[in-house]
């Protein structure tokens, strides 16, 4: 048995419940999600999400990709393959990963997967433009993603000015902030804040957060005018 006593988990307040980050994008009646972690289930099902058009992977760490085989519901009633767009190093994880969804034998019920490339250039779903944003997770390459006047990154720990140019100009920026101390692969705080800082979106929002960051009222009561705290079920209107 696992017992956690801490101060978030123990927390009444259900913004302090944290699920792995994930990210529902609705744009007219299409429907599309960044990263499918352990909870892509949980999420879903607590979202009300019928209908799922694409999912797009930052990378290939299991706490954004541990999900993918609960898209069989989706397969079942959409009636075809999920389209799932990802560079060529997430789609051989994943082949791994799943290797029984890829195997010479295949049967029904399997998950069934369409994939996309991209690499570092904008790529188009329909007529929605995405544009990558490439990042630093310790020493391997993630992505963000800009869609119109909204960005979303998470699990890097760096920034490019050239990357950073993509960037500026977003309304809303949503940018990963694990904790209050370094790491070695995240933003901390205050390195989260500094992108913003310099980015001036017109509101920004912290993601992927671990517990050791605090209680989501603790922390946000001191944060800069126009920066918040994400939370599971967060909806925003870009």
């Amino acid at each position: 048995m696992i017992g956690c006593h801490c101060a978030v988990c123990t927390s009444a307040d259900p913004r302090d419940k944290r699920l792995r980050s994930s990210l529902l994008m609705q744009t007219g009646t299409r429907n599309f999600v960044i990263d499918a972690g352990p909870d892509f289930r949980q999420q879903m099902l607590r979202e009300q999400v019928d209908t799922l058009d694409a999912i797009l992977f930052t990378h290939s760490h299991r706490d954004h990709t541990a999900g993918l085989d609960d898209i069989r519901a989706y397969n079942y009633f959409q009636e075809k393959p999920m389209d799932v767009y990802l560079t060529a190093e997430t789609e051989q994880a994943l082949r791994m990963e799943y290797h029984y969804v890829f195997a010479d034998k295949w049967y029904p019920g399997l998950p069934e997967i369409k994939f996309f490339r991209f690499s570092n250039q904008p790529f188009y779903i329909d007529d929605v433009k995405f544009t990558p944003v490439s990042l630093q997770h310790y020493k391997m390459e993630v992505f963000g993603f800009r869609v119109r006047d909204f960005t979303y990154i998470t699990d890097a720990h760096a920034i490019t000015d050239v990357e950073k140019e993509k960037v500026k100009g977003s309304k809303t920026l949503v940018i990963n902030a694990l904790r209050k101390e370094k790491h070695i692969s995240h933003f901390n705080l205050e390195e989260a804040l500094a992108v913003i800082a310099e980015l001036k979106p017109e509101k920004a929002f912290l993601t992927h957060l671990s517990h050791q960051m605090g209680r989501h009222a603790d922390i946000e009561k001191d944060l800069p005018a126009g920066v918040f705290l994400a939370y599971d079920g967060l909806k925003l209107e870009v």
